[in-house]
């Protein structure tokens, strides 16, 4: 790759990076996105929820994408990881880990999340596939099922809400003592919700497809899908990026996608709690507006 000057660099090449580069490449503004191709759902064998794509695998609807956005010679690709970025008058510096470096007036932050597992032996393996984070998403496949909810408090009890719908025969399971108000407990118990409290001791599974709970003491359990609703983290920790993060850990956006880092926006996963190819393709495609309209307005 010859010119490592650009308009704009995009830091992460999934749903929502895509969609802001070709916005943006449309505009003829020059993009790069970098992009390490190891995106959070890589493990989920259908996406759903989102119309012309209903079913596809995440790599399909990734991959046609990309296939759409070779046709703007406006925008690159570049595979590695951004590892440090460096703010100057002009704009930006981004190092990538192989030690590459490529400038741009304006930067994108498109990296999504990276979910904290439980050390609960078998849910990684079950994460995507038969342990869900999202109804919208994966439900209908799902339902009528034997169906689990990990989670506990206030959260628990307003998933329970939502999954409910989905299917009568509902446990939610707290692992260990239950955080629940009298009220909650005998309108989860009204609605023939179970409340299991037993210590989970793993998750039997065959090739990530849900077969049993196993508690500490002995118990288990018949399943075939388990919502969870787990911690996350960023998926970005690149050197002197220094955006704000609001309390429940995403990067803090204004209405117009920017971050209170002056030139850097973000959009995506990482932002919002909506997580769905749908809302990133959304938010991907304003975010590249509004940054081309941020290039405009400054020369104009």
């Amino acid at each position: 790759m010859e010119n490592k000057n650009f308009d704009v660099i995009i830091i992460g090449g999934s749903y929502s990076g895509l969609s802001a580069a070709m916005a943006l490449g449309r505009s003829l503004r020059n993009v790069l996105i970098i992009d390490n191709g190891k995106p959070c759902n890589r493990q989920t064998p259908h996406s759903h929820n989102f119309i012309t794509h209903d079913g596809r695998t995440p790599k399909e609807i990734a991959s046609l994408a990309k296939k759409d956005l070779e046709k703007y010679n406006t925008i690159r690709f570049h595979q590695d990881k951004a590892v440090k970025v460096s703010q100057h008058n002009d704009g930006f510096e981004v190092e990538t880990e192989a030690g590459e470096v490529f400038s741009a007036k304006k930067l994108i932050v498109a990296t999504g999340i990276k979910d904290i597992m439980p050390d609960i032996p078998g849910f990684a393996e079950c994460w995507g596939i038969s342990v869900l984070h999202c109804p919208y998403c994966h439900g209908y496949e799902v339902k009528n099922e034997a169906t689990g909810i990990l989670s506990n408090g206030d959260m628990a009890y307003e998933f329970s809400k939502l999954i409910f719908n989905m299917t009568k025969d509902l446990t939610l399971f707290t692992n260990g003592r239950a955080n629940l108000s009298d009220e909650q407990r005998e309108k989860l118990k009204g609605n023939k919700i179970n409340i299991n409290e037993d210590e989970i001791e793993s998750i039997e599974h065959e090739n990530g497809h849900l077969h049993k709970m196993i508690f500490k003491n002995g118990n288990s359990v018949a399943l075939k899908v388990l919502y969870a609703k787990i911690p996350f983290e960023q998926n970005i920790n690149v050197e002197n990026l220094d955006c704000e993060i609001t309390e429940q850990g995403f990067i803090k956006v204004d209405a117009m996608q920017k971050t209170t880092t002056p030139g850097v926006f973000a959009c995506g996963d990482n932002v919002t709690m909506m997580r769905s190819v749908a809302n990133a393709i959304a938010q991907g495609n304003f975010a590249g507006a509004m940054v081309n309209k941020e290039l405009s307005d400054e020369v104009f």
